[in-house]
């Protein structure tokens, strides 16, 4: 089994960083020369004595910005728990050290750029979900890791990774070409693993869920939606489901990702800004191409789509089911479920008519099961890829309730419920289950929307709550100040941790001096004036009504006029990416 060292020190010298093995019996040492860049390996003797030394828990990898050349580590990890017997960790805190022993050399415009890109990096760093092993290859699923060859299981970890699972890739793009370096770096993936022990009948097993986010096309809420030419959608998730239980383990996969059409929602200050669909572009190549991918990886496709069929949304559905149906492919199959109507007036129990809809093609696909004695049992013949408009928190409910069927059917297979009974009779467990789904469905809905998922009392509950909707205005109304406001600088942060974005030491001019024009100061400044003296007319009458009135008839009109012109130039006021263009639909 391919393997990586597992703890290190950092030991730093005016020329070089010597990253050290610390694991039983190793000697081999990493070398990076901070002035050349040059990596190399070396042994202990001749790491000089005067070396400062920092214990670090692996290397996420390097990255080029204003200042020159930086390395980033990892400094401290917590333990997830084991899978397979092998140690899964989560990366909890990171440095960022440079190269460089100064930055003198850089002008004041230059070191104003250099402190944003190292603020952008902290900013994906300190983005809670980034996971590790070092003795364990978290970017494949359990069926796709009992089929490969024997020179598959010779390969690094780094070389046999699934490329859409690896958030330090480009980071790690100088040691990929280097197999003797192999050893030192290990792929991080991003998103939400969780591993319980559950108990039922006496019976004790462990229960893990791994959510793992794909890299490409990559972003925040509004600014990345649809797809790419290649056929990456936005907000990717491989979401995969594990029980073990004396030697036996199953495994059951689902997916998630934004509908795959070239369409847009830029943010412009309303509330829900309208989807734009392109007219300009041939959507059914990048479908074409992201359909025959999943059929590759995952067998047969059943899309559910559960986005609203009336309204804005309505011409989304309209294409996605369009696009299938011209794709005549036997192999998807779409479901369209008005999520928002079925459900209206609290009427949460009309799910089960869509898990009834598809209990049947659920037991066609299966799941993935091995026996106690290592004999495959089943695979996994198919998935349900499921989408809402952000693919979290619709398709969080309805990923948690296609787990628990399979799950249910998984435990009888191992033994562990008996027939007839029913996980929702297991108070215990039952609890720890929807808790770890809600868990999910926060963890993806903070990575790529800013704030915890909505619907989540449903989860953790099995009701809908009052509560539960005042949480969810609450999250709605920070959701709605983040992708205004502040989705710009998140959206340039993942573009310029995965590469999209390459910072050129030679440029002095970095596209982060957008200069504003007048309109972005001078409105809400008058509007702020106008609405303020319409306030001091009310608190403070005039010698007669009439003047009063009339006061405040003009700075409330004054102030409604200006209101208006700022959301008819939302897009002027909202806090935009400025390293990458993406692609604008009309």
């Amino acid at each position: 089994m391919a393997s990586t060292y597992e703890s290190f020190n950092l030991r730093i010298t005016p020329e070089k960083f010597y990253i050290e093995a610390l694991d039983d019996g190793a000697e081999d040492v990493l070398a990076i020369d901070r002035v050349s860049t040059e990596t190399t390996l070396t042994v202990r003797r001749e790491i000089p004595a005067s070396a400062e030394t920092r214990p670090i828990c692996g290397l996420m990898g390097t990255i080029r910005l204003v200042a020159g050349m930086y390395l980033v580590v990892i400094t401290k990890k917590k333990k997830v728990g084991d899978l397979l017997g092998h140690a899964v960790w989560k990366a909890v805190d990171f440095d960022i050290v440079s190269y460089k022993k100064t930055i003198l050399h850089l002008t004041d415009n230059q070191m104003q750029d250099n402190k944003a890109f190292l603020s952008m990096i902290n900013n994906v760093l300190h983005t809670d979900g980034f996971y590790f092993a070092t003795d364990y290859d978290l970017t494949h699923t359990l069926q796709r890791l009992a089929n490969t060859s024997p020179e598959f299981q010779e390969m690094s970890l780094l070389e046999r990774a699934d490329q859409r699972f690896v958030w330090n890739g480009h980071l790690l793009r100088e040691f990929i070409a280097q197999p003797e370096l192999h050893k030192f770096v290990f792929p991080v993936v991003h998103g939400f693993i969780t591993m319980k022990s559950g108990c039922i009948n006496g019976k004790v097993f462990d229960w893990i869920i791994i959510s793992r986010r794909s890299c490409f096309r990559a972003g925040v809420r509004y600014y990345v939606r649809g797809i790419d030419s290649e056929g990456h959608p936005a907000n990717y998730v491989e979401t995969e489901q594990i029980v073990q239980y004396n030697s036996a383990k199953a495994s059951f996969v689902q997916t998630r990702g934004s509908i795959p059409l070239y369409w847009s929602q830029r943010p412009n200050l309303k509330y829900k800004p309208k989807p734009q669909i392109s007219k300009t572009v041939n959507h059914l190549d990048g479908f074409q191409r992201h359909f025959d991918s999943q059929i590759i990886l995952y067998g047969r496709q059943v899309i559910l789509n559960l986005i609203n069929q009336k309204g804005s949304e309505q011409p989304l559905e309209l294409a996605f089911d369009k696009m299938v149906t011209g794709l005549g492919n036997g192999m998807i199959k779409y479901i369209a479920f008005d999520f928002h109507k079925e459900c209206s007036r609290m009427r949460w129990h009309r799910l089960h008519i869509l898990v009834d809809m598809v209990a049947e093609m659920q037991d066609e696909f299966g799941y993935f099961l091995v026996d106690a004695d290592g004999k495959e049992m089943m695979t996994q013949e198919g998935t349900f890829r499921s989408n809402c408009m952000d693919c979290l928190d619709r398709t969080n409910v309805i990923q948690s309730m296609l787990a628990q069927r399979s799950l249910q059917s998984q435990l009888r297979r191992m033994g562990i419920l008996h027939v007839g009974q029913q996980i929702e009779e297991q108070a215990d467990f039952g609890k720890m289950f929807k808790n770890a789904w809600a868990d999910n469905a926060d963890a993806c809905a903070k990575q790529y929307a800013g704030t915890g998922a909505l619907k989540t009392d449903f989860t953790r509950t099995g009701k809908r709550t009052q509560l539960g909707l005042l949480m969810d205005g609450w999250n709605s109304m920070i959701r709605y100040y983040k992708n205004n406001f502040s989705d710009g600088f998140r959206q340039d942060s993942i573009d310029l941790f995965l590469g999209n974005y390459a910072v050129d030491e030679a440029d002095w001019a970095t596209p982060l001096r957008d200069t504003k024009d007048w309109k972005f100061l001078t409105l809400p400044i008058v509007m702020v004036v106008a609405f303020s003296m319409c306030i001091i007319c009310l608190l403070m009458a005039g010698e007669t009504w009439t003047e009063t009135l009339a006061y405040i008839l003009f700075w409330g009109t004054a102030s409604v006029v200006t209101g208006g012109l700022i959301l008819f130039n939302g897009l002027d006021f909202v806090d935009a990416p400025k390293l990458v263009q993406k692609e604008k639909l009309d």
